[in-house]
């Protein structure tokens, strides 16, 4: 089974006026992760999806939604694939990507089979999905955390020490406009993306994981002159405008995945803001 939300952009003026509650409802994802379904949040940001899939009592055929006015899923995009539950397996045109906890696995535009499955339905996959236009098809390839890009960013002195595990991106995997990788926290650090950055010819989407039970992280959005927050708990994704800072600090340490799409391909291509320009 297949569910799907839209969500339009919102102005910087708009968001400006939110409360609480509209600013959940424009760009938290609060319900991922949901047995033996699909969801998906279409953004009109880059028209990038975010969602999930969870196959429990049997596998998820990833189906093409009505906004994407498509045959298929792929039939114009590529998807970029994490997995952040037990192990399980991804089949793509009859060929089996086996996916252990936090691999990943881009498929390239043009693939009209993609299938979700678990090993063990008493510890099922849980796939976290991302997915942006595709101009041309590129081969479908598998990831694991050891064989991602690894940088080491922070310090404990300023509770942001981290390590970046790029993964569907240009230096490990080629793709169209798709980049997708996963920030560990280590324990003690609480900060991730500070100094915190803006990219206006990118959009952004987070996706928090291995918060604690009774933990949670407070992202922060908006213009660097402008802020609002966010309170996050576990498995839940928050959408980031081009025009919007993204970054976040936990009661705990936690993992996070990012996924981005846009103008280009350029990982540095930032505008870092200073810490004490931040409002």
């Amino acid at each position: 089974m297949t569910k799907y939300s839209s969500r339009y952009a919102s102005s910087p003026e708009a968001v400006k006026k939110y409360d609480t509650q509209e600013l959940r409802n424009e760009f938290l994802i609060d319900d991922l992760m949901q047995a033996d379904e699909i969801v998906l949040t279409y953004s009109h940001y880059d028209r990038y999806i975010a969602g999930s899939a969870v196959p429990v009592k049997g596998d998820l055929v990833l189906e093409s939604i009505d906004p994407l006015k498509a045959s298929y899923f792929l039939e114009r995009r590529e998807i970029g694939i994490i997995n952040v539950g037990g192990s399980g397996s991804i089949v793509v045109e009859g060929k089996t990507y086996a996916l252990g906890f936090k691999d990943a696995l881009y498929i390239g535009s043009g693939n009209k089979e993609v299938i979700f499955k678990s090993d063990n339905s008493n510890n099922p996959a849980k796939y976290y999905i991302n997915s942006a236009p595709a101009h041309t098809t590129y081969p479908t390839v598998k990831v694991s955390l050891a064989e991602a890009n690894k940088l080491e960013l922070g310090t404990m002195e300023t509770a942001n020490h981290r390590t970046v595990n790029q993964m569907i991106i240009g230096s490990v995997v080629t793709t169209c406009q798709l980049q997708m990788g996963m920030t560990e926290l280590r324990p003690g650090s609480v900060w991730n993306t500070m100094p915190a950055h803006v990219h206006d010819r990118r959009m952004e989407v987070y996706f928090y994981l291995d918060i604690p039970e009774n933990q949670a992280v407070c992202h922060f959005m908006g213009q660097p002159q402008e802020t609002r927050h966010i309170w996050m708990n576990n498995h839940q994704a928050v959408i980031s405008p081009p025009w919007s800072i993204h970054s976040g600090s936990g009661t705990s340490n936690y993992t996070f995945i990012w996924g981005m799409a846009g103008e280009n391909l350029d990982y540095a291509d930032m505008d870092v803001c200073k810490i004490t320009d931040l409002r």
